[in-house]
């Protein structure tokens, strides 16, 4: 029988208590297996391609890549359940130990609210509603179960977690920062690190690579522009934007991601300062930095010449998701990369600081033996305990913004429950971007959740009658009026916003609600603070529910009482437009 984990698993208070790996100690093997290495093996390691972009998996074998990944959108063929991502993911690791040496493949994912590309995961809130929990046991158990998840269809790399410090609700990532609060982010970041690889990075096939990201200051960009410029000095830099990396780095965390953006105008992708003397030398990280989704394209058009400063400056592995028929691909970058190690222009001895950090990590999570997810762990993906778990963090993401004459919890006596707004019957809004698909979608997008219209009729009192209108029409006299309002889903760059507020139609559903003259509850789907307006005011009360994922039963056990509001803002939320304006200077 298996051990299911349960919610209290962990003290809330939990940090520290953990042995994080000392890589230094797999050096002496990697170094064995760099001296029997060519150059183009070496180089090899350094490649990781999108899975949409090999021209066949036998480039695996052929090149001796060092790791694949799968985009937002780059899924299998054969479907999104968790049995065809096994079968898929195992066919490139597979081919890499086909090669002369049999070095194993990473195969890396952004699962970043649970395994979120896998059809009947469990999607938990994303990392802004667990800032509102405060609660770094809590999300050390969502990193755990997403291990596990993960484990099940052989993928050891997650992209996560992100530990930015967002400033500006106009950035569209904003959701993926736990608060704009410094210590918040450091403390929840270290605990999600504990939660994926474990107490230390272990040949365990539940011990997950973690990467925190992204290095560094994505969240301090003027005007919140995603990938934009950050003009802090240096001092400031490393005071709001360091921590994170110092406390992920103290929890052994084994992979960094570099960020898209720049620091006063120098993109991070070619900053050997912050990559090489700070983050290797001041911070003595030992595991590997890799690139974001071709971000060094944008150092320079010069291809060749942006393949020199990056590795120059400290990358060690570098994402490519261009495929052979299109500009600057896979085959482009290892031949410029031989070419520049060829000229002296890029020091083999730097080569093989790159492929020695990624060998020990390969060497510390056991890659180097037998590396096949157990066809049992299947049957955990999204299981009953953990959409238990997941439903306790939805719990305490909750925040209570507004509670006129006590209208909250509902009561038990209700017979009449009207409930209006499209989001309430929407599970892609519920979830948000990076929801079986990059930027996320509408509707039943992925199976075994619960909306909170599903929820409410669970819920309620026996005998009582729940009548939806998604656009608040003929909706009589009911005991209360639940208005589910919710962004429509995105992720980075399409989800940057200027002002961003409740749309006029939000307004006009809130209005048409109030004119039953039932009280009204309003509950907010978003990934940041939204301008309110006449919303709040006209709503008895208003519940910050950011983007709670596929557990809506977690939303109903708070409003009927069944469990306290406990989550907390974990950044600032204005109450008027001036207001972002200000926050933001």
């Amino acid at each position: 029988m298996h051990t299911s984990p349960n919610p209290g698993m962990f003290a809330a208070t939990e940090t520290g208590s953990y042995r994080s790996t000392d890589l230094s100690q797999f050096t002496e093997a990697a170094n064995q297996l760099l001296g029997k290495m060519t150059i183009e093996e070496k180089v090899g390691q350094m490649v990781q391609v999108d899975s949409a972009a090999l021209k066949d998996k036998e480039d695996v074998q052929r090149l001796g890549l060092g790791s694949v990944l799968s985009g937002g959108n780059s899924d299998p063929d054969q479907g999104s359940s968790p049995k065809a991502w096994r079968d898929f993911v195992l066919q490139f690791k597979s081919q890499a130990l086909q090669t002369r040496l049999k070095i194993p493949l990473l195969y890396g994912i952004d699962a970043v609210h649970g395994h979120n590309n896998v059809d009947g995961a469990v999607i938990f809130p994303h990392q802004i509603g667990l800032g509102a929990s405060g609660n770094p046991g809590l999300v050390r158990l969502a990193a755990q179960i997403t291990a596990r998840e993960m484990a099940a269809t052989g993928i050891r790399w997650a992209f996560s977690p992100c530990v930015a410090v967002p400033l500006n609700p106009s950035w569209g990532r904003t959701y993926e920062g736990y608060g704009d609060q410094t210590n918040l982010v450091s403390q929840l970041g270290q605990a999600a690190v504990l939660g994926l690889q474990g107490e230390s990075l272990s040949p365990s096939p539940l011990s997950i690579l973690a990467c925190a990201k992204h290095f560094i200051g994505d969240g301090g960009t003027a005007q919140g522009i995603d990938q934009g410029d950050v003009t802090l000095d240096e001092a400031a830099l490393r005071a709001l934007f360091l921590p994170p990396y110092k406390a992920a780095i103290q929890a052994g965390v084994g992979s960094i991601m570099v960020s898209y953006n720049s620091w006063q105008g120098t993109k991070l992708h070619c900053h050997k300062h912050l990559l090489t003397d700070v983050l290797k030398g001041e911070l003595g990280f030992l595991g590997f930095l890799v690139s974001d989704w071709a971000a060094i394209d944008q150092i320079t058009t010069d291809y060749k010449k942006a393949v020199e400063l990056s590795i120059m400056a400290g990358l060690d592995m570098v994402m490519i998701p261009n495929g052979p028929d299109k500009p600057n691909n896979y085959l482009v970058f290892i031949r410029h990369l031989l070419d520049l190690v060829r000229a002296g222009m890029v020091p083999e001895s730097r080569i093989d600081d790159a492929v020695r950090r990624i060998l020990r990590v390969k060497l510390a999570m056991g890659l180097f033996d037998e590396d096949i997810p157990d066809p049992s762990l299947i049957e955990f993906v999204g299981c009953p305990a953990h959409r238990d778990a997941a439903r306790h963090c939805v719990r305490q993401s909750l925040v209570l913004i507004k509670n006129k004459d006590h209208l909250l919890p509902l009561s038990s006596s209700l017979q009449n429950i009207a409930v209006v707004g499209n989001a309430a019957d929407d599970l892609g809004i519920q979830c948000g971007g990076w929801t079986m698909d990059w930027q996320g979608g509408h509707g039943n997008i992925i199976s075994g959740g619960t909306t909170l219209l599903s929820a409410l009729r669970q819920k309620v009192p026996h005998g009582a009658d729940i009548f939806y209108s998604p656009d608040a029409s003929n909706l009589g006299h009911p005991d209360v009026v639940v208005v589910v309002l919710g962004e429509n889903p995105y992720a980075e760059m399409k989800g940057d916003k200027q002002q961003p507020a409740l749309s006029p139609e939000d307004h006009e559903i809130v209005s048409r609600a109030c004119q039953t003259g039932s009280p009204v509850v309003t509950v907010l789907y978003s990934g940041r603070p939204l301008i309110l307006g006449q919303a709040l005011t006209q709503s008895q009360a208003f519940v910050a529910a950011w983007l709670p994922g596929t557990e809506g039963l977690g939303i109903t056990d708070v409003l009927f009482g069944s469990h306290p509001f406990t989550g907390k803002l974990p950044r600032h939320w204005p109450e008027a437009q001036e207001s972002i304006k200000k926050s933001c200077s």
